[in-house]
């Protein structure tokens, strides 16, 4: 039987001589320090960095500033997000293989704050920005009031969209949800340049991340606080609302495959018939067969027609082809939409604490927050929001964003996310005759997962 995230979870609390309430995993002072920089000159200290959203000029920067600051090295070592959860739950407790300082999805957070897994960065939160920092992820890595780790970067999703074909098709912009799913049906049914497997809006079977929109937008959620216990609430009577809603777009209006997940949805919306055979010659070639994707405001950057750039082939947004607009709710008003994004923490085990506070203040600078915003990605501090610029990409990111949630903030929650219950979930939606009993189904096997005992 394979072993659960939560045992491992456990295990990791145990190793740790920790309890589920957290613990302050040592010197919590955050002063103003003058490195000394010659004594530091051995010294290095690791940040890993989940995935490759953080560009690598923002690294250059982070080593740069970090070494001039503190005279110490910074070793950055970027880890994949399928395996982040099992390699954080091995080195954590190690000091001496433990990375100093940590990104992780601000969904993970809350089953290693509330095991004392990171430092308790009270002391610093005023001066890392204090209630600047996006509420909900600094409450996704807190227990009790007390802060492991704070934001890091969000997110915000939105729908991306073919002009040309929802004006072929003689499609407007909806305004409410059911008008989307309207308007997506009516694409797919079109379909108006013949193409094979073709989707109105294309939705990953697995695509949980994009699909709880339609859960939240009845007033439905995944989990509860109830009591001192968390529960899963997929048979709710407003959270199957949302699925009738979903088992629609699936049946009526995508033909992504079932097993298809979030991971890079951009390419079926993006042509590449510029691509030329040896001759010289254009091949025909296309990935186009979605009019509507769903991702979040960074896939920006990955979608448009091919150009060269520096030598390089890139993708050169288009406006007479492509559009955006926030998803629209049941009551017109964006649908909350599921925060993309990262908190950071230093490690309880860090041997070098004080190092890794200097590195935080860095990431927390108006500088580094401001090259986040410049390269699409939120700024943790939300005084600095304004570095996303003021363009449709910017103004809609914020709009989806001031209705977006987080996934429930309970412990074992990395468990739900590692063994990938939800994408098996959703993966029989759209072929599901009893909706109800498949929704208790899985709430029995999620609820255990979301407690740590």
């Amino acid at each position: 039987m394979k072993k659960t995230m939560l045992s491992l979870a456990a295990a990791l609390a145990a190793v740790m001589g920790l309890t589920a309430c957290g613990g302050t995993g040592g010197d919590t002072a955050a002063p103003a320090i003058q490195m000394d920089k010659e004594a530091n000159a051995d010294k290095s200290i690791t940040l890993w960095l989940a995935g490759a959203d953080t560009p690598d000029d923002l690294r250059a920067y982070l080593k740069d500033t970090f070494k001039e600051r503190t005279g110490a090295s910074l070793k950055i070592e970027e880890q994949g997000w399928g395996d982040l959860v099992t390699k954080m739950t091995t080195a954590l407790p190690d000091a001496n293989n433990t990375p100093d300082v940590v990104e992780m999805g601000n969904t993970q957070s809350p089953t290693f704050t509330s095991i004392g897994a990171f430092l308790d960065l009270s002391e610093m939160y005023e001066d890392l920005g204090g209630s600047n920092l996006i509420p909900s992820f600094v409450e996704a890595g807190s227990v009790d009031g007390t802060k492991y780790t704070l934001p890091y970067y969000a997110g915000s999703r939105f729908m991306f969209y073919r002009k040309d074909l929802w004006e072929e098709a003689g499609v407007k912009a909806p305004t409410t949800l059911d008008e989307f799913n309207a308007a997506a049906k009516s694409i797919a049914s079109q379909n108006p340049r013949g193409i094979k497997n073709f989707s109105g809006f294309f939705l990953g079977g697995q695509d949980w991340r994009n699909a709880v929109s339609w859960i939240f937008a009845n007033g439905g959620d995944l989990a509860r606080k109830d009591g001192d216990k968390w529960v899963s609430t997929l048979a709710d009577a407003n959270t199957l609302k949302g699925l009738e809603q979903l088992q629609a777009i699936y049946q009526d209006a995508s033909h992504a495959p079932a097993d298809a997940k979030d991971v890079s949805p951009w390419l079926y919306i993006n042509d590449a018939d510029q691509i030329l055979d040896e001759a010289g010659k254009p091949t025909g070639k296309t990935e186009l067969n979605a009019a509507t994707i769903m991702a979040p405001n960074w896939a920006r950057w990955s979608i448009g027609d091919l150009a060269k750039a520096d030598g390089k082939e890139a993708r050169k947004w288009n406006e007479d082809k492509f559009g955006i607009f926030a998803l629209p709710g049941n009551d017109g008003n964006p649908a909350p939409v599921l925060a993309g994004g990262s908190n950071i923490g230093i490690s309880a085990k860090s041997q070098n604490p004080e190092l890794s506070k200097e590195l935080l203040r860095i990431i927390f600078s108006e500088d580094y927050q401001t090259m986040l915003g410049e390269n699409g990605l939120g700024p943790g501090n939300l005084e600095y929001s304004a570095s996303l610029g003021d363009d449709a990409f910017a103004t809609t990111a914020v709009e989806a964003m001031k209705n977006s949630k987080l996934t429930p903030a309970a412990p074992g929650w990395a468990a739900v996310e590692t063994n990938q219950v939800l994408e098996e979930f959703f993966g029989k939606i759209a072929t599901a005759t009893d909706l109800k009993s498949l929704a208790e189904e899985y709430d029995a096997k999620i609820t255990p997962m979301l407690n740590l005992e």
